[in-house]
């Protein structure tokens, strides 16, 4: 179980891991997906010699280095290291293949790549395109033209680096159309100490220390995950770090580490509920206090099924990497079936229609929201970076509302909408009736052409288990989906896929759905 700093009170942190850990260097802080223990002292000193080392390698304040890593201790040795060091940490997608990962790479400018070997083909083909020095590549384990990511530690030293200040992640969204983009904040040039760095936690209630164990269960790359997880060592709890999510290898986890809060996604959430009885009841989950989960919508039965089970632990946010956001406690949604929350305290959120006027409750528009805590600009991209605001509000492009008490409900994202014969139809509503349906694993609606209403809406299902695809299994859900939507959101269609394209943390690219029934055709996919 988590403790205070000899000498520190009990839910007061001091501020950060490296003065938690200058304090108390024998404390147990993280878990490895292979189950080595690290104690704070291990780790601090590994983010201090990382420090030195890219330093070595002619990084200053205010330059980037990107990582293509898996869960584990180097991805947040590179969070630690660049976040005291005035530096970006660029974490990236590891699905991406070389092209896509080369242009993040020369966008935000890198001057060191750090892989993994499990990612060598797409990582060389990164280093080579953006044409990175051959001393500034680095790799765990063996990648041909890195260098081994032992030397960049090499004879460093584990004391603090000299000039500390605060760095920030400069994570790159991943685009609804065209390349993604980089989110860039300004560095403050302040010491790392001067932020509370875990004070985000606190508005989901979760407080410094308090025995708190942080299960880390979906890929850091994910800015929320990381996000979670880095305020989660800072403000004195211990890590549970996953390398890759099984639904039975969390709740392991959760029995064996007594895990007290993590961050999930519906999908998981799905995937919990598909496992056997039997298999639920082997694990004990009772120490959840905060399952937050976010990045999706999800459904209103899969929602009170976890609520049923893991209480009322399950919680959920709306944000994006841009900032945020919205909180619903259990209470609030169980109360409110379907909202995502209400603002953060350092968050305002408004709904503005098309021609940018700010409506009243109750009306469907664009949601935008404003952060307290600073802005943002699109790396290398003003246009975009003033095509979404509205003074200082901004948006990532989802339709909802406002209630009278000010809850937010949300519909869809706008490039998601189905137009046909002039209604509006939110595919999030179609998916959810899907996924109620025992032969349905995964699912989702899109629009699809058509001569005479402009679409009409498709649905694309991943079978579960003992489930065979085909026609008949086809006009068993269309069945079931008359019974459950109205006839104008029902899909007309049917077809079937063995695995719906999902990054690992649940999110959905549907875009490469959609666009093979559109090839050819005027619409952004």
């Amino acid at each position: 179980m988590s403790r205070a700093p000899q000498g520190q009170a009990a839910g007061q942190a001091p501020q950060g891991f490296w003065a938690q850990a200058s304090a108390d260097p024998d404390r147990p802080v993280l878990v490895a997906p292979d189950g080595e223990e690290w104690t704070a002292g291990r780790l601090h000193g590994a983010a201090n010699r990382l420090v030195h080392g890219l330093r070595a390698a002619g990084l200053e304040r205010g330059d980037a280095f990107a990582v293509v890593l898996p869960n584990g201790v180097e991805f947040l040795t590179a969070y630690l290291a660049a976040s005291q060091a005035g530096f970006y940490l660029v974490p990236v997608n590891h699905h991406l293949v070389g092209p896509e990962i080369a242009w993040i790479v020369s966008d935000c400018g890198a001057k060191v790549l750090i892989a993994h070997e499990r990612f060598a083909g797409a990582a060389r083909h990164a280093a080579d395109e953006a044409g990175l020095p051959a001393g500034h590549r680095f790799a765990v384990g063996a990648v041909e033209g890195f260098r081994p990511y032992a030397e960049l530690l090499a004879r460093q030293p584990k004391s603090p680096p000299e000039g500390r200040t605060l760095g920030w992640v400069m994570n790159y969204t991943s685009g609804t159309t065209g390349r993604p983009r980089g989110i860039r904040r300004p560095l403050p040039g302040r010491l790392p100490e001067e932020s509370y760095l875990g004070g985000f936690l606190g508005i989901f209630g979760i407080r410094p220390f308090d025995g708190n164990v942080h299960l880390v269960c979906s890929p850091l790359y994910h800015t929320a995950v990381l996000q979670f997880a880095g305020a989660s060592l800072h403000i004195g709890h211990r890590l549970v770090v996953m390398d890759k999510w099984t639904p039975e290898g969390m709740l392991r986890a959760i029995d064996t580490h007594r895990c007290t809060h993590t961050h999930m996604v519906p999908t998981q959430f799905h995937r919990l509920l598909a496992l056997p009885e039997e298999v639920r009841a082997r694990y004990d989950v009772s120490s959840m206090r905060h399952a937050i989960h976010g990045a999706a919508p999800c459904p209103d039965h899969v929602k009170r099924a976890m609520i049923e089970w893991w209480g009322h632990s399950v919680e959920e946010y709306y944000a994006a990497s841009e900032g945020g956001g919205a909180f619903a406690t259990a209470e609030d949604w169980l109360k409110k079936p379907g909202t995502v929350g209400k603002a953060w305290p350092i968050s305002e959120l408004a709904i503005f229609d098309d021609d940018g006027n700010r409506l009243p409750p109750g009306e469907l528009g664009t949601v935008y929201m404003k952060m307290s805590t600073g802005g943002f600009s699109y790396h290398k991209d003003e246009g975009k970076t003033r095509k979404n605001r509205i003074g200082d509000f901004f948006t990532v492009g989802d339709l909802g509302l406002l209630d009278e008490d000010g809850y937010l409900f949300l519909r869809d994202r706008k490039i998601d909408l189905i137009i046909s014969g002039g209604v509006n139809i939110y595919p999030a509503e179609i998916e959810a009736a899907l996924l109620a349906h025992p032969a349905v694993a995964d699912a989702a609606a899109f629009g699809i052409p058509h001569d005479d209403w402009g679409e009409e809406v498709k649905a694309v299902v991943e079978p579960s288990p003992g489930f065979t695809p085909g026609p008949a299994l086809a006009e068993e859900i269309l069945a079931h989906c008359a019974r459950e939507l109205a006839g104008y959101k029902r899909p007309r269609s049917v077809d079937f896929t063995d695995a719906m394209p999902r990054d690992p943390n649940g999110k959905l690219y549907k875009r490469r759905l959609r666009a093979p029934y559109w090839e050819g055709l005027d619409r952004s996919v």
